[in-house]
């Protein structure tokens, strides 16, 4: 049996998925925590990926592995290959106003056109700019800008801060995909080069100065490198393939084929489809995301999702399982309780600021059922919206994946096929990123991409409701 391994270095976790290449079963699994914050020092993802290959069982029988990782956030290193200040991560909002100053600078229209993406807090050319305004010494050294995924790629190959591996910081080996890069907010993923010009604008630096600060290189689906024997890591001497994005290893991962817009309630929530041609919208709602394929993934994001879910479960008193049972107990409108979930500011629409509102309520309304159902509604509403928006620039959608724990919840499944007017599929439940990152590193054992079974737990019977979303509207 042949064996391939993807990873999930997500904000909470990093997952190990092992699989048997010809079938695409599991075999073994494991599980390395994250801490909590907005800012982590990658030094903790990279222990983590060791501890959870010692909890999958270790990869000395695998054949090939791949990364997958949450996007955007900001690894900076000095020419010494040492990060040189804890990484922002996607969920960081303290880059707000460099957003609006970026989008001042350049136009909301420039930035579609040159990225396919108007850049928001969680961007990482915001995040620079943050940076050189709020530390300019830390700014000053930077000698090379990695994603997480990049950087735990280049840590697994054996490269580092000198005296923490094998080979040194050799920063030219950083290495990348589109779908990855694509956030960042400085790379055009039609043409698949970087923009000098726009990483200046967050360093503060010419365009020539910005040129001699060292991006990871693109690689090409199915693109590998040999993890050299003496690499001194758990995974000498394996091929290693380019690695994703998290949603364009989720994709990979349910093997998302055109008309399917894959919704995922995690941490945060997304709208995304897989399409063969570039998207650009000038408004900023939609990004115009590369794919791990070869194509697009045009994407909409909110910040609330299944935490909407567990705020509302505590309040109550009760588990997420109970909640459900509560909110199906309700009518489809909630009695008019309609909830506007903004607990953590929002991304989509793009209100950093913004708090949740709980509105329509009156006596009768106020019920514990109620809330429960006001709480999947209003997730719900806000990712209905999402899916409007990308199917307003001529995407496809004829079905609904719903994927994500909280997509396991009964109510939510059955709530979602009231909320969206497209069938409704949810996939069984799975690393859905990590197994993205195997297809990637099957690929790149093989050179073609596998087609593995994707099995469904449910498919909730169609039962739209317009009044929901009029409700969510409205309030």
């Amino acid at each position: 049996m042949t064996l391939v391994a993807g990873v999930d270095s997500s904000t909470q976790s990093c997952k190990v998925v092992i699989r048997d290449l010809s079938t695409g079963a599991t075999v073994r699994e494991g599980r390395a925590g994250h801490p909590e914050g907005t800012e982590v020092d990658p030094q903790v993802w990279w222990l983590a990926l060791q501890a959870a290959i010692i909890d999958a069982g270790g990869i000395e029988d695998v054949a090939a592995i791949s990364i997958g990782g949450q996007q955007h956030g900001m690894v900076v290193l000095d020419v010494q290959g040492s990060v040189i200040r804890p990484a922002l991560l996607w969920n960081d909002t303290r880059s707000a106003r460099a957003a609006t100053d970026l989008i001042a600078e350049v136009g909301a229209k420039e930035f579609a056109e040159r990225t396919g993406s108007v850049p928001v807090a969680s961007f990482t050319i915001t995040k620079l700019r943050w940076f050189a305004e709020a530390e300019p010494q830390g700014a000053a050294r930077v000698a090379a800008v990695a994603l997480p995924h990049d950087w735990l790629t280049w840590r697994l190959r054996g490269y580092g801060p000198a005296g923490e591996s094998t080979f040194g910081p050799v920063l030219a080996e950083l290495v990348t995909d589109r779908s990855e890069a694509s956030g960042t907010g400085y790379f055009d993923p039609a043409a698949g080069s970087y923009d000098p010009d726009l990483l200046g604008r967050a360093l503060g630096l010419d365009a020539e100065a910005a040129s001699a600060v060292i991006l990871p290189t693109i690689m090409s689906p199915g693109e590998s490198r040999r993890i050299d024997a003496e690499s001194g890591t758990p995974a000498k001497g394996l091929l290693i393939a380019c690695g994703a994005g998290d949603n364009a290893a989720a994709a990979l991962g349910l093997g998302a084929k055109g008309g399917d817009v894959v919704v995922s309630l995690g941490t945060s929530g997304t709208v995304f489809a897989v399409t063969p041609d570039p998207v650009r919208d000038a408004t900023g709602t939609v990004a115009g995301f590369a794919d791990a394929a070869g194509g697009f993934l045009p994407l909409v994001a909110t910040l609330n999702a299944a935490r909407t879910l567990t705020a509302i479960a505590g309040l109550l008193g009760v588990d997420h399982e109970e909640l459900g049972r509560l909110a199906l107990e309700a009518q489809p409108g909630a009695g008019g309780l309609v909830l506007h979930p903004y607990f953590e500011g929002e991304r989509t629409p793009n209100l950093p600021d913004a708090k949740a509102t709980l509105s329509g309520m009156t006596l009768a309304a106020t019920t514990r059922p109620n809330l429960a159902r006001a709480a999947i509604e209003g997730m719900l509403c806000g990712l209905a919206d999402g899916l409007d928006a990308v199917r307003s620039l001529g995407i496809d959608g004829r079905r609904i994946l719903l994927i994500g724990g909280a997509a396991q919840n009964r109510a939510v499944s059955a709530i979602a096929a009231q909320v969206f007017d497209l069938p409704v599929a949810v996939p069984e439940q799975g690393e859905y990123v990590a197994n993205g990152a195997a297809v990637q590193a099957a690929w790149a054992l093989t050179g073609e991409r596998p087609d593995w079974t994707v099995a469904l737990s449910g498919e909730p019977a169609s039962d739209h409701v317009p009044l929901i979303r009029k409700q969510y509207a409205a309030g």
